[in-house]
């Protein structure tokens, strides 16, 4: 099976497609340095037992001039290592947009199922609702469940929801994109003979959806869902840079891109660069393996 799959046209396309080989590498390198973040960073940067503050600002590469310990990729303003905390920011960061996608996409396929099979009103009510939603940037329709839900939330629990809360707000903020493509491709799909002879031999409808129509519609589900997984991941650093996502405990790169920001003046120029520049490449990735993705499964668009 390994050896089919080698010697497939996806494989054979992306291993001459040097952008798409370069952008699945870095993501799949940030994914893995994300996972085993406790093994290879060299300090936990949230156990206070392991930070000095007399190591704060400590430029790359440079020894601190009362400790004598050296930063990779310098220190903060609390004395933590950078390149540590910036391991830890991508686990909180990569987990909220994979959590989103899933959430999103889960919502999306199912309403455009729905919508592109049955027809009639529930068409009309789920493809209104879309419409409606479609008005608004993604990030402001976050923003607005994200405030409802915390207000929602007694004060003491908010602090260890938030991520749950983050996770929820992108998520319903992105599934549009999900459930117009799967009502297209369902539409299409539900006049072709094979469907009307799964009616004529007594299946349900939700067996002829689930079996027979999504795996027809799996190709620009994973397409729309790379593309939506870097969206997602830039949503979740600009509610956390506003001071509206991740919280302080459980910082994400959003979170210390602000934190930077408020030196970036003063010198300590590395404190919001390095974090930056690690998001910038994270979103790049995804979105550039994306877009291979929708040129290889629809060469026409290419």
């Amino acid at each position: 099976m390994i050896a089919r799959w080698l010697d497939s046209d996806f494989v054979y396309s992306l291993l001459r497609t040097p952008t798409a080989l370069i952008s699945l590498i870095i993501c799949l390198v940030l994914a893995a340095c994300a996972l085993f973040a406790p093994w290879i960073a060299p300090t936990d940067p949230f156990d206070m037992s392991s930070i000095d503050l007399m190591n704060g600002f400590t430029p790359p590469g440079v020894a601190n001039e009362f400790t004598g310990e050296q930063f990779f990729l310098g220190s903060d303003d609390q004395g933590r290592d950078l390149y540590s905390a910036i391991l830890y920011g991508l686990r909180v960061s990569l987990f909220v947009g994979f959590a989103s996608v899933i959430l999103a996409m889960t919502l999306g396929v199912t309403l455009g199922l729905l919508a592109g099979y049955l027809g009639g009103w529930v068409d009309a009510v789920i493809m209104r609702i879309a419409d409606i939603q479609m008005t608004f940037p993604s990030i402001l329709v976050a923003m607005l469940i994200y405030g409802v839900a915390r207000g929602i939330l007694p004060p003491n629990a908010r602090a260890d929801m938030a991520i749950t809360v983050l996770i929820l707000s992108i998520g319903l903020s992105e599934w549009v994109s999900f459930a117009r493509t799967v009502r297209g491709t369902t539409i299409v799909e539900k006049q072709k003979e094979y469907i009307t002879a799964s009616r004529l031999i007594g299946l349900s409808h939700l067996n002829i959806m689930a079996r027979h129509i999504l795996p027809n519609v799996i190709n620009p589900i994973l397409v729309i869902g790379t593309i939506t997984l870097a969206l997602a991941i830039i949503a979740e650093a600009t509610l956390s840079f506003l001071g509206v996502g991740a919280p302080p405990t459980e910082p994400s790169l959003g979170t210390l891109i602000r934190v930077g920001q408020d030196f970036l003046f003063s010198g300590q120029w590395w404190i919001i660069f390095f974090p930056a520049v690690t998001l910038l490449v994270l979103a790049l990735s995804f979105n550039l393996l994306g877009d291979w993705l929708r040129d290889f499964y629809n060469p026409r668009l290419s």
